[in-house]
């Protein structure tokens, strides 16, 4: 039976989860070089969770299993980023890991990414366009993101980042389509 993609908001009982997923090797690589100590990980997510900063943290569920974790804010409320970047000011950004190694390579990151996108970028958030920007060597990360329905849009230097960024795109129409596209298909009923 397929198990609910689900999301919910991202609390402090949360941090010591975000603690031991960052320090994993598979997002150490791309997203957390280095690790975070635990102090990192709340003077980072904490914020968020308190809503002191604009960026909207929640946990991924496969079923009531946490298996991941993505955000979405408005990039114009990161105005270095949205200079660099140059995006209007009804784009969204999104950032996402799955932090439980046995369900990486399942296919479940697509499959949250869009209901993610479907439910609260363009639902709830009410973003018109949304935009991703994994490094260019993600090969992997960047198969995942065009699964989910995002298409390269440009590269961009950001300061402070380590290398360029691939930066990929999606609207609310781009969603729609590829669902109708999605549906047509003859292994459009294959689970993870």
């Amino acid at each position: 039976m397929q198990q609910e993609i689900r999301f919910r908001r991202l609390t402090e009982d949360d941090l010591d989860r975000m603690h031991r997923w960052l320090n994993t090797p598979h997002v150490m690589r791309w997203y957390s070089p280095g690790g975070r100590t635990r102090a990192q990980v709340e003077q980072e997510f904490g914020p968020y969770i308190r809503r002191e900063k604009p960026t909207e943290p929640y946990l991924i569920l496969y079923g009531n299993t946490p298996i991941g974790y993505i955000q979405t804010y408005r990039i114009n409320h990161w105005p270095d980023y949205a200079r660099h970047i140059g995006v209007d000011d009804d784009t969204a950004g999104v950032d996402v890991i799955i932090g439980e190694p046995e369900f990486v390579g399942r296919g479940l990151g697509p499959a949250a990414i869009r209901a993610f996108m479907r439910q609260v970028v363009f639902g709830s958030f009410g973003a018109r366009s949304c935009v991703i920007g994994p490094e260019e060597g993600n090969l992997a990360a960047i198969r995942a993101y065009e699964k989910a329905g995002f298409r390269f849009w440009k590269r961009a230097d950001v300061p402070g980042e380590p290398a360029p960024e691939y930066l990929m795109r999606m609207t609310p129409e781009d969603l729609q389509a590829d669902d109708v596209h999605a549906a047509a298909r003859p292994d459009a009923n294959v689970h993870p």
